[in-house]
């Protein structure tokens, strides 16, 4: 199962690690793999490349984690915002294959 967790702070949501994998079908066909591992690079790269954020991304072997900078833009925090929302939709169409927690 994957599981994204989402770290709340005062501005909104701040960081994010997600680890594990969906099952849903074969390695190469995973569609729930595919749609999560594709939005959180998208993420990933929308904060560091295109706004130019000094958020911190952790690329680890089955986990990957994004953190935003003390003071991120607006856009940064929407990215995350963003990721968090699809990720939500994913968890209800694909229950049994990813969880989204917030802390």
């Amino acid at each position: 199962m994957v599981d994204a967790r989402f770290c709340r702070g005062e501005l909104g949501l701040v960081s994010v690690r997600v680890s594990g994998h969906a099952l849903f079908a074969q390695e190469g066909k995973d569609i729930v793999c595919a749609g999560v591992t594709s939005a959180v690079m998208l993420t990933a790269n929308g904060i560091t490349e295109i706004l130019k954020e000094n958020a911190k991304v952790e690329l680890l072997e089955n986990e990957i984690g994004v953190t935003l900078p003390t003071q991120p833009t607006g856009g940064a925090l929407a990215f995350l915002q963003a990721l968090h929302l699809h990720l939500t939709l994913l968890q209800q169409q694909y229950p049994r294959h990813i969880t989204v927690t917030e802390v």
